[in-house]
This record gives structure tokens, C-alpha cells and sequence, in this order.
């Protein structure tokens, strides 16, 4: 290669405009970018109660130091906490009944499905009736909304057990209880914790809408009542501590699922 073709190659390659921006950068900017538009659309032509990132921001620790608020968020959170241990024990042993015996299977199936589809805001005057305005009402919302996506995925996770895995456990006269434990359970977890991502963000999002229909107290009732009072920036400091719980729980299920199954994902 000559000396005058070489040239513009160095040139181009030494280039700080042909760099690749780190995806941080472009996050971090894109971030800046919407919450300078919200300041500045909100400022412009919203009154002056709408949340606005500087009010969030100026509320936001004498919020989350709210011994009202601490209150709210412990009542939300441990109902959610208590409606998922529920749904993770039952709806994997009845999904794992479905995925292993056709009977239970066919027998299920559609009702499982159905109920699976049905909004849970569609049963929440019913459940009031039942369990009547409190607390229950809202853990029976939670575990309606979260047991069913636990009871398709560990069904599915069952189901996709390669026979491979089954015909040994058979050849070596395991039992049907230890082929369910060291076969079948760890062949299911990916499919486990992708029911259990699903089942969290559901239930979630049950608690707070029982609280909206409910009234009772949590960060559902928390986000309502100080939305009704025109006092936006504290009802956002409800949303931002919700989506930062959601997400929190998004990253603890990646890093098991890349801790401890590092063979059920090809990135």
C-alpha cells in the first residue's frame, strides 16, 4: 500500500469523532434530556402543583424519612412479599403436577389459562365482598395476580425436562419423589424464576391497585391521597420508590439467573 493511500486511513482511525460513545453516556444523556423537557413543559404550561423534577427532588428525603410514608411502603411490600411466597410454594407444586401428569394437565389447563387472563381488576368488587375492606382483600388480590404466572411457567418448565435427564434418573431406580428434586426442579428453575419476574411486577401492581379500590393504608393509598390533595411531588416520590422496587427485583432475578444458571443463557 502506498504512502498517499495509507494517510487518510491513519487520519480516519485517529479520529475522535469515529469513537463509539459508551451506551452509559448515551443513557445518561438521554435521562438529562427527558428531565430537562419535563422541567421546562412543566414550568411552562402546567400549574404550579404538577411534579416536576426539581420539586421531587426538593421533597424527596423528608418524604422517604416520613414515618407515614416508612409505614405505607412496609405495608405494601410485605403483603406483596407475602403474597409471592404463597404463590412461589403453591403454584410450583400444582404447576409441576400439570407439567408431569397428563390427567392433572387436561383437567387444569384451561381454567389456569382462563384465570390467568382475567384483569385482576375484574375480581376486586367480587374479593371486597368476600374478605370484605382490608388487608386480606388486598393479599388475596396479590395471590390472584401472581400465582397463575408461577403455575404456567413452572407447568411449561416441567414439561421441557429433556428425556435424556429422565431416562437416566430411570436407569439408575430413582425414586418418582428424587427424580421431582435433583431432576426435574433444577431442569425447571430457569423457567421458575422467569414465572417469578412475571409474578412480582403482577403482584405489584395488584397491591397498589387494592389500595387504590380499598383504601386502605400503603403506597397505593399514599400515591392517591396526595395526588388528590394537589401535593404531586410527594405522590411521585411513591412512583419512583415502586419502579426502584420492581427494578431492584429485576436485577436480583438476572444476577441469580447468571450467578447460579449460567447454562440457561446464551449471552
Amino acid at each position: 500500500m502506498s504512502q498517499a493511500s495509507a494517510a487518510p486511513l491513519h487520519a480516519g482511525a485517529g479520529n475522535p469523532a469515529a469513537a463509539p460513545v459508551s451506551p452509559f453516556v448515551l443513557k445518561a444523556a438521554a435521562g438529562l434530556l427527558l428531565l430537562v423537557s419535563w422541567e421546562i413543559v412543566v414550568w411552562t404550561l402546567a400549574p404550579g402543583y404538577v411534579a416536576r423534577p426539581s420539586g421531587i427532588a426538593r421533597v424527596f428525603s423528608s418524604v422517604i424519612t416520613d414515618a407515614q410514608f416508612l409505614a405505607a411502603a412496609r405495608a405494601t411490600l410485605w403483603a406483596v412479599v407475602q403474597g409471592l411466597c404463597v404463590s412461589l410454594i403453591v403454584g410450583t407444586v400444582i404447576g409441576f403436577m400439570m407439567g408431569r401428569a397428563a390427567v392433572v394437565e387436561h383437567g387444569l389447563r384451561y381454567y389456569v389459562n382462563s384465570l390467568f387472563a382475567t384483569p385482576m381488576v375484574a375480581i376486586l368488587p367480587l374479593v371486597t365482598l368476600w374478605f370484605g375492606y382490608n388487608a386480606d382483600a388486598r393479599f388475596a388480590v396479590i395471590v390472584f395476580a401472581a400465582f397463575f404466572s408461577v403455575v404456567v411457567n413452572a407447568c411449561d418448565g416441567a414439561r421441557s425436562v429433556p428425556l435424556e435427564y429422565l431416562e437416566v434418573a430411570r436407569s439408575f431406580r430413582a425414586r418418582p419423589l428424587s427424580t421431582l428434586i435433583d431432576v426435574v426442579f433444577p431442569s425447571s428453575l430457569p423457567y421458575l424464576l422467569a414465572g417469578v419476574r412475571l409474578a412480582a411486577g403482577r403482584a405489584l401492581v395488584a397491591a397498589v391497585v387494592a389500595e387504590f379500590f380499598i383504601s386502605i393504608p400503603g403506597l397505593g393509598y399514599y400515591l392517591l391521597y396526595n395526588s388528590r390533595t394537589f401535593k404531586h411531588n410527594e405522590a411521585f416520590v411513591a412512583v419512583i420508590v415502586l419502579v426502584a422496587v420492581g427494578v431492584g427485583f429485576e436485577a436480583l432475578i438476572n444476577w441469580l439467573t447468571k450467578r447460579y444458571l449460567p447454562w440457561s443463557r446464551r449471552d
